[in-house]
């Protein structure tokens, strides 16, 4: 009973961590989506709060963890240097309370 229960728990955890778990590519080639960082939040589709734990990330709400390895990653980015090649444009904020997106017809890219 003990092994059912201690089952079904680390079941439901695994599953309500749906982190926003990123890799950031050297080769656009190999990434799912091309980002620009601009450096003003009115410019940007999605303003990303960098977490410093897995735990805390989000489910494309902008709360990004990057992983350091790419068969970890839930999407893999690559940093353009202009914003006409990018995706998606991002804004990095320094309070997670502040992250999300602002352009959500953009959202299913990082779905």
């Amino acid at each position: 009973m003990k092994k059912l229960l201690t089952v079904a728990i680390l079941t439901l955890t695994i599953g309500l961590v749906n982190a926003q778990k990123i890799f950031s590519v050297s080769n656009q080639a190999y990434a799912d989506v091309k980002v620009f960082v601009v450096d003003n939040q009115a410019y940007a589709d999605l303003l990303v709060f960098k977490v410093s734990n897995q735990a805390y990330a989000g489910n494309n709400d902008g709360k990004w963890f990057f992983v350091d390895n790419q068969a970890y990653a839930d999407k893999k980015i690559f940093f353009v240097s202009n914003q006409a090649y990018a995706d998606i444009k991002i804004y990095f904020v320094s309070n997670q309370a502040y992250a999300g997106w602002k352009n959500r017809s953009k959202m299913y890219l990082l779905q």
